[in-house]
């Protein structure tokens, strides 16, 4: 074989060479994709199995409500109606089937998160049967026991399992917990309790040098009159048992009508004047005019504050903070 064929034959041994080696790459990675491909799929398959068996073990589900009823749930509920709770589904990150709404207008500072669910009217009461039936809730969630008391509950119940809290506004972390355990979100539920008490903290870290020994008084305007609130939910919570305000004297035997007569008597270094929905203009102008209010402390001190925000008028997490938001951009440079 002369040297140009033996060259020839070399070269045409090279190639076949580096084409089979390729050939042997490829495979290889084709090999090790399909190998890490099955992988990610048997992760995916097996945390569907287990986020499944978790449910499974989990429902169904029998508990006591806190007025004694059981309640039972064959499956985790996705159809939910809580009214005036809405708040704490959305802490949860669980959007309600249904969202309470006065007749007039719902909860106006959750509207960025329950857009696209429909309201449904408490303006003449609770709402009839028919309209819940036609909803197919899986579960009836019922914030105080007036539902009992008033023949609710035993309508309601009928419906779908129905879990009845004896004042949910005046335990918040409480029923935000149950909420977990009926949905099966405990994680969530304790998220949202711990971030929320994270807020809290540092705004009392802010406030503390104003609040130490200051008395408070929060005064609810609306078309009926002017009603004092106290300290045991809602805003009044808020300022007393999360950020170190004392609760005025006047106030501590619980909520009652204000007459104007009466304001002499109030011992408050701080008052929150607060107008639901505008809809105590009437009230709230007649007071501000009148020289007895002017003469109190807290007016003649500058320390009188007015908001029109529904959420000083509603309790859950979100509501809460938006109270301590307001409070430190009221009181704090």
């Amino acid at each position: 074989m002369n040297i140009n064929c033996r060259y020839h034959y070399q070269t045409i041994l090279k190639s076949i060479f580096v084409f089979a080696s390729l050939l042997l790459v490829i495979g290889v990675l084709t090999a090790c994709n399909a190998q890490s491909s099955n992988k990610e799929e048997e992760v995916v398959t097996q945390a569907a199995s287990e986020s499944t068996k978790e449910q499974k073990d989990v429902y169904p589900l029998t508990v006591k409500d806190e007025l004694g009823n059981d309640v039972t749930l064959p499956a985790k509920p996705t159809k939910i109606f809580a009214p005036v709770m809405e708040d704490s589904l959305l802490a949860l990150g669980i959007k309600p089937m249904m969202q309470w709404s006065n007749g007039v207008r719902p909860q106006l500072y959750l509207q960025d998160q329950l857009q696209g669910v429909p309201e449904i009217s408490f303006a003449s009461g609770p709402p009839s049967v028919e309209a819940i039936v036609a909803n197919k809730p899986d579960i009836i969630i019922l914030h105080n026991s007036f539902y009992l008391e008033n023949g609710t509950y035993e309508k309601y119940a009928k419906i779908a399992p129905t879990y009845v809290f004896k004042n949910a506004a005046s335990d918040l972390e409480g029923s935000i917990k149950v909420l977990g355990q009926l949905l099966n979100e405990q994680d969530k539920a304790e998220q949202a309790l711990q971030s929320y008490q994270e807020k809290v903290d540092a705004a009392q870290a802010k406030l503390a040098a104003i609040t130490k020994g200051k008395k408070v008084a929060l005064i609810r305007f609306n078309a009926k009159g002017m009603f004092f609130m106290t300290d045991e939910y809602f805003s009044g919570y808020v300022l007393t048992h999360e950020l170190g305000f004392e609760q005025s004297s006047l106030v501590k035997n619980g909520a009652f009508e204000v007459s104007l007569e009466i304001l002499p008597e109030l011992d408050a270094d701080y008052i929150f004047l607060i107008n639901d929905g505008n809809l105590g203009d009437e009230f709230l102008n007649e007071f501000k005019e009148s020289k007895i209010w002017q003469s109190t402390t807290a007016f003649k001190n500058n320390q009188v504050y007015e908001t029109a925000g529904d959420y000083w008028l509603n309790g859950g997490i979100h509501a809460q903070g938006k109270v301590i938001d307001d409070v430190l951009e009221f009181l704090t440079p």
